[in-house]
């Protein structure tokens, strides 16, 4: 949910490019580098470790760690974890087919679809084009930020199991003034895609999670990602999260939280293998028309984002990254106790995705595992340096 973080970005940064070697030699090449790279991670502070990696029809998995620390079992092979913000490029993929389809388009305003809900404090729905929150130059404050769930482990365990309407998400963002007009700068706010989400009720007549299951799950077979709703427990088997609140603090348990806090944001659970399978159908074209998926890839500078993420661009719920082979699409994940790294080729060839059960909080080993894992998940698909 949160617009980066260091760690996720350099995973980000390395995860995709092409890769010049041998298909056989590849292959074992893979095989070690993804499982050091996990290991690593694990012995630096990141209690459960899941990597996968795909290249034309070799897919490569890894873990390291424990699925939770009370038990000591190990890790899930493709177990189940919250994707985080990964929903947002889901969510894009909606609108965008209804603009395709003549439903919507992406100079609506705000004020159509949702009359009077972006209002007050220098708000206005009227000046917001739906292009302006697929892309995050809205200005809208982010919402999170006044989540008082987030703020401690005393604060989520008195609110992990609350409802959150989107109405009231929104609400929250509307205290505060906007960070720019719409249209003249980047920052990202998980608001902007609340709001997404009510759009395609309004133009649906459906909740956003119901268009996304019959336009984007069933016609893929992603049979093991959902929007939970309601519901606050990870399917089985799983990972536990674990979430490090202030430097020097101790790690806690926050698997379980009623993911409606996230909703059209970051509120979708999957496992690597559908995850994977996902970003490669939406770069082979399966999921939207090449006009549409020009308007998806056209790009801004992610201005918030430069000294994490140098030359990083962001499009309609996409991010552009520059690599030493040239630039992967991805998107980061982010909610309490998980984070995922995810990035896939132009061609959608090749894909790989990262799922961590810790946040850390600690500086220091956060940045040995940003660096390490840089140069590591930069081998495993660019090949050895």
């Amino acid at each position: 949910m949160r617009a980066s973080r260091s760690l996720a970005a350099a995973l980000l940064v390395a995860v995709v490019a092409g890769s010049a070697a041998p298909a056989a030699a590849a292959t074992t090449t893979r095989d070690r580098t993804l499982q050091a790279a996990v290991d690593d991670l694990h012995g630096r502070g990141v209690t459960g470790v899941q990597g996968l990696a795909r290249t034309g029809g070799t897919v490569v998995t890894a873990r390291a760690g424990v699925r939770d620390l009370r038990t000591g079992q190990p890790v899930p092979v493709d177990g189940y974890f919250r994707m985080g913000s990964n929903t947002k490029t889901f969510v894009a993929v909606v609108a965008l087919q209804l603009v395709g389809e003549g439903k919507l388009s992406l100079d609506d305003t705000v004020e159509r679809w949702l009359p009077g809900v972006v209002t007050g404090n220098g708000n206005d729905g009227r000046t917001i084009t739906v292009r302006n929150l697929l892309q995050h130059t809205s200005g809208i404050a982010d919402y999170t930020g006044d989540l008082v769930g987030l703020s401690s482990y005393e604060n989520y365990l008195a609110h992990r199991l609350d409802h959150h309407d989107a109405a009231d998400l929104v609400a929250l963002a509307m205290r505060h003034e906007p960070g720019f007009a719409a249209g003249t700068h980047w920052s990202y706010s998980n608001t902007n895609y609340i709001l997404a989400g009510m759009i395609i009720e309004k133009v649906t007549g459906r909740p956003w999670a119901t268009e996304v299951s019959a336009r984007i799950l069933r016609p893929l077979g992603l049979r093991e990602t959902s929007m939970p709703g309601d519901v606050p427990f990870l399917p089985g088997p799983h990972a536990r999260g674990y979430q490090q609140w202030e430097p020097g603090g101790e790690l806690t348990d926050v698997t379980v939280f009623n993911p409606t806090v996230a909703g059209a944001s970051g509120g979708m659970v999957t496992t690597p293998s559908d995850l994977a399978r996902f970003w490669q159908a939406l770069q082979r074209g399966r999921l939207l028309q090449p006009q549409q998926m020009a308007q998806m890839h056209d790009t801004v500078l992610a201005e918030t984002v430069q000294d994490e993420v140098p030359g990083a661009r962001y499009g309609l719920g996409i991010m552009f990254l520059p690599n030493r082979c040239g630039g992967a699409w991805a998107h980061l994940g982010d909610v309490p106790g998980t984070s995922t790294a995810n990035a896939v080729s132009a061609d959608g060839s090749r894909v790989a995705i990262v799922a961590l059960s810790t946040q850390l909080a600690d500086e220091q080993p956060a940045r040995a595992v940003q660096q390490r894992t840089t140069r590591l998940l930069d081998d495993i698909i660019c090949g050895a340096r």
